[in-house]
């Protein structure tokens, strides 16, 4: 069994469903080979892996990105838990510019979603104790750290769960909307 790939409605972001291989002691799964990468399209060298722990069910991290030669392309996957996962499109220029895709990675499921540069990326967590790992093509460079605010109505995500629910971070809470950013990226 290889590692299948599916495009999502914006087709540069892409789902992954690596194989997993189980028996009554457990489990064994390739989670990253950069040659299943290539055969699905994504030629990417990543330098960096991030690991994040959400505690409670509500939490929201970002939408976040990076500017300049500090780009990055992400390669997500939630090892416990749950967690919906959104890429949103920051190309001017694309037909897909301020939109926005979404999946549910879990444990369970075992998904990875590959979001390219030029995309904010954020996610809420549907459990508590939720965990994420995720590989990037760039190393973290705090002046090159911008976000937008997870609400914006003029993107208008979907997220599962009720306003009230919504935890953030005072950086995450205070982030700007999509109107008011420069173009930072040119499709």
């Amino acid at each position: 069994m290889s590692l299948k790939s599916s495009r999502l409605d914006i087709p540069d972001v892409i789902l992954l469903e690596p194989p997993r291989f189980g028996d009554d002691r457990g489990f064994f799964s390739e989670t990253y080979s950069r040659r299943a990468l290539d055969g699905a399209g994504i030629g990417v060298e990543f330098v960096q892996d991030n690991h994040s722990l959400s505690r409670n069910r509500g939490v929201v991290r970002g939408l976040h990105f990076q500017t300049g030669a500090a780009q990055q392309d992400k390669l997500v996957r939630v090892t416990r838990g749950s967690a919906f996962d959104v890429a949103v499109d920051l190309r001017h220029g694309s037909p897909t510019y301020g939109k926005w895709v979404g999946t549910v990675l879990s444990a369970d499921n075992w998904h990875q979603l590959f979001i390219p540069k030029g995309f904010a990326h954020g996610f809420c967590a549907l459990e508590n104790d939720t965990e994420l790992l995720y590989k990037v093509s760039a190393y973290y460079s705090p002046q090159d750290d911008r976000g937008i605010i997870w609400n914006d109505p003029e993107i208008a995500i979907d997220w599962p769960i009720d306003r009230g629910e919504v935890i953030l971070s005072p950086k995450d809470a205070a982030q700007p909307r999509l109107v008011d950013m420069p173009k930072y990226f040119t499709y």
